[in-house]
């Protein structure tokens, strides 16, 4: 077991991790934030991803040893105090979502996208989601959502 130290939604959290430990794992397991999925553990759907300094990463390629005295980010940790975060609502009333099982890495992944590119055209929308997949809603509504975000 190996300690370390990091910031998780805003809050310094102190772990005892295995060294191969995924920080998938970490934040599921140890600190109880399910809205980070694991889907397939290989970076193929993107249900994992959160921030890590700002940046999206897919949290099963990540080992938890590597967030060692890093900012990381869940979906838990993106809205506001006082509701939802602009893609939290907007995947909701653009019903963006079905089984909800990819959501919460869409919309990581979405917020990411927006930060760096604040009015992104659809094609990069696209571009910008395409590591993450969702088997229920076909798309169209996911990039309606973002576009939506983008404008509000």
């Amino acid at each position: 077991m190996r300690p370390i130290s990091l910031t998780v939604n805003g809050t310094p959290r102190e772990l005892e991790v295995e060294p191969r430990q995924l920080l998938v794992y970490a934040l599921r397991e140890q600190l109880g934030l399910t809205g980070t999925n694991v889907g397939c553990d290989t970076t193929s759907c993107g249900a994992c991803t959160v921030h890590l300094d700002g940046e999206s990463v897919k949290s099963c390629t990540v080992l938890a040893v590597q967030a060692d005295g890093r900012e990381v980010t869940t979906i838990e940790g993106l809205a506001a105090e006082n509701g939802l975060h602009p893609l939290q609502r907007a995947f909701q009333e653009n019903h963006a979502l079905q089984c909800g099982y990819c959501t919460p890495g869409m919309i990581m992944a979405a917020a990411s996208l927006l930060a760096d590119h604040p009015s992104p055209s659809e094609d990069e929308i696209r571009y910008g989601l395409e590591g993450n997949l969702c088997r229920c809603t076909g798309y169209h509504n996911i990039v309606k959502a973002v576009q939506a975000a983008a404008s509000a």
